[in-house]
């Protein structure tokens, strides 16, 4: 019911803007920025490829995978996301996140 809301009231750009902001990334870490900084030490605007792919990866699972020092599913799959980036941005599909 609440997602039907939400994209009812909400186009795709304040959907990803809110979660981005709110997404728990680290015990007591909310937000891809403050993700950022807690892991990287600069914030998400400064992010590499690899290192959003690692935040990305440790969701749902904040308290138990690791963005720094990735092992096992996190590194696989952060791996994975990053490669995708690039995918997504040869074919137009990052629109809702363009400024």
């Amino acid at each position: 019911y609440f997602t039907v809301l939400i994209e009812t009231l909400w186009g795709k750009r304040r959907i990803m803007e809110v979660y981005l902001n709110i997404a728990e990334t680290g015990i007591g870490t909310y937000g891809a920025n403050a993700g950022a900084i807690r892991y990287f030490n600069h914030d998400a605007s400064r992010l590499s490829p690899t290192e959003a792919g690692r935040i990305a990866a440790v969701l749902p699972l904040p308290k138990k995978r690791a963005a720094i020092d990735p092992h096992g599913f996190v590194r696989k799959h952060g791996n994975t996301l990053s490669r995708r980036v690039s995918v997504v941005r040869n074919d137009g599909l990052d629109s809702c996140l363009r400024t």
